[in-house]
């Protein structure tokens, strides 16, 4: 059984502006904003057809919209839990304790990198730099850097999202 994808009237309209701030044939130019309102309005991923609804829209190759999505981590290839855990693994994170970080969110969800929580609950998303090295170890959860990182502060943010009590922006 096949559902058709479509964006909701509301958010086509804000595809089409966006497409608009662009000159003709450079609707490519408007591929991530509109990733970003598909993948909230398609269930938080980006499945095949719902890039290849978005290469229809941009008049763009499908391929095109595969090669960019699958490069940056803020796109998700498959289903994802409520909570994306994306925690920095680079070079200045590393070496103020992301591993630890890391560790310790393995073994408190019992999952591995890229793997969700049988409740759909937290994902976790291990991430090339995330741009706050002064502020490391850190993690991105929805919109927002939890920066200085300590296994405490991790038990905490994992308490507040269990509770309902975190704003992913």
């Amino acid at each position: 059984m096949s559902e058709t994808i479509a964006f909701k009237p509301e958010s086509l309209a804000q595809v089409h502006k966006i497409i608009a701030r662009y000159p003709e044939g450079r609707q490519k130019s408007a591929l991530l904003p509109v990733l970003h309102i598909a993948q909230k309005e398609f269930g938080g991923w980006l499945d095949v057809p719902v890039m290849d609804y978005v290469a229809e829209l941009l008049s763009i190759k499908p391929i095109e919209v595969y090669e960019v999505a699958t490069f940056y981590t803020m796109f998700n290839m498959k289903p994802v839990g409520k909570y994306v855990l994306e925690v920095c693994r680079t070079g200045p994170c590393m070496v103020c304790g992301s591993e630890k970080i890391l560790d310790h969110i393995r073994t408190k969800l019992n999952i591995k990198d890229g793997e969700t929580t049988e409740d759909g609950m937290f994902t976790l998303k291990p991430a090339e730099c995330l741009g706050a090295c002064g502020y490391a170890p850190m993690l991105q959860l929805g919109k927002f850097f939890h920066e200085n990182l300590t296994i405490e502060k991790v038990d905490e943010i994992l308490d507040l999202c269990r509770e309902g009590q975190v704003d992913l922006g």
